[in-house]
């Protein structure tokens, strides 16, 4: 096998997501594995699900991890590369521990994950690590014989996957009315976190407030307004802004909320505004809803015209960028001198999370780190 198609030593790739209901009736029974041990009642979980049930209690992010399988698997094939790739999800079938059961019973003892959550944090990172920790270590009780897990680099600065976001706020700019588009400012979205949690995401001590989490949001966001502007000759001012916040009042999460900043942009004249969801890899629930649904209807209320672009989902640019990252890390498996490839002035992220990167709240066992328990 030609070096540059060598996967060894991996002999599978895990697709590792979060999951959503398929039907109505699974909108709770979903709600509450994802709020597992948080003792939130049926009830509150009825209330919550009602975006769910907006859309017939179908998220989307499940037909979308299935096009993004099979344009890995096409991807894959049409370069020659033999490595089979499965699928595994958080909180909702199919489960990773049953995928990892399938997976050791194919024989397969090398496996790397890709995680469909390009930035660093807890909630993004290190929590698919404590479930692999944990599907690990239902197959250990089982008696099965324990595969080592390795895990993806953070993709976020990966040419792969920044190209398509450019290429779709350059196509929302272009359906903006001709009257306000050059006036529009760029809203780059990313889901709000605790700011503590922020704070502590990545090595602590190369980052300033806000952590990795937003400098590397901040980083992408500036590689697409630069493109933007050179492919179209207009520079339109950008702000990073959240959503999709969830915890209680009390706890500052990262502000401003992207309905908050459509009102301050229109209040200040701003003629239109692109909101581009730059954190989130495919168009799930909380793209649709929260901007698609909830920013939209506020934009309405404003007469403000706005334009969501199209997040990455199974673009053959982003699968072509998986394999590069699958072949990059197999080499350097094997000892090889690899240069990783990143756009930004962050460059390549570490290949295996130190200790104490991107903290629980309470200390988890977590795979595929420095700190593995199953190393």
């Amino acid at each position: 096998m030609p070096d540059a198609l060598d996967s060894t030593p991996y002999d599978a790739l895990l697709l590792l997501s979060f999951g959503g209901p398929e039907g109505p009736d699974d909108v709770v029974p979903f709600l509450e594995n994802v709020t597992r041990g948080r003792g939130i009642p049926k009830e509150r979980l009825k209330e919550v699900g009602q975006h769910y049930f907006l859309f017939g209690g179908v998220s989307p992010i499940n037909g979308q991890n299935r096009a993004l399988l099979d344009a890995l698997r096409k991807d894959f094939a049409d370069h020659g590369l033999d490595l089979p790739v499965y699928w595994g999800n958080r909180n909702w079938a199919p489960y990773l521990t049953d995928t990892l059961r399938d997976m050791v019973r194919d024989g397969r003892r090398r496996i790397l994950v890709l995680a469909t959550s390009a930035y660093a944090s807890y909630s993004g990172c290190r929590q698919y690590r404590e479930n692999l920790a944990d599907a690990l270590a239902a197959l250990e009780a089982e008696g099965l014989d324990l595969p080592q897990v390795d895990k993806l680099r953070h993709y976020f600065n990966h040419p792969g996957f920044l190209q398509p976001m450019i290429d779709g706020v350059i196509e929302s700019l272009a359906e903006l009315p001709e009257e306000v588009r050059d006036g529009a400012h760029l809203a780059f979205t990313t889901h709000s976190i605790p700011v503590s949690a922020a704070d502590t995401s990545g090595p602590v001590e190369q980052h300033g407030d806000g952590g990795a989490y937003v400098r590397q949001h901040l980083d992408v966001a500036e590689l697409v307004a630069d493109a933007v502007r050179e492919r179209t000759g207009v520079d339109h001012p950008w702000q990073l802004v959240y959503q999709s916040r969830s915890g209680a009042p009390h706890i500052p999460w990262l502000e401003p909320d992207i309905c908050d900043h459509l009102e301050e942009r229109h209040a200040a004249g701003v003629p239109a505004v692109v909101m581009a969801p730059i954190g989130f890899v495919s168009d799930h629930m909380e793209v649709l809803y929260d901007l698609d649904t909830e920013a939209a209807a506020k934009a309405g209320e404003l007469g403000l015209p706005v334009r969501r672009s199209a997040t990455v989902g199974a673009d053959p640019r982003f699968a072509a960028a998986i394999r590069e990252l699958v072949l990059e890390r197999a080499a350097t498996e094997r000892g090889r001198q690899v240069t990783p490839c990143a756009l930004g002035a962050l460059g390549a992220s570490h290949n295996v999370c130190p200790v104490g990167c991107c903290p629980a709240r309470a200390p988890r066992p977590a795979a595929a780190g420095a700190d593995s328990p199953y190393a």
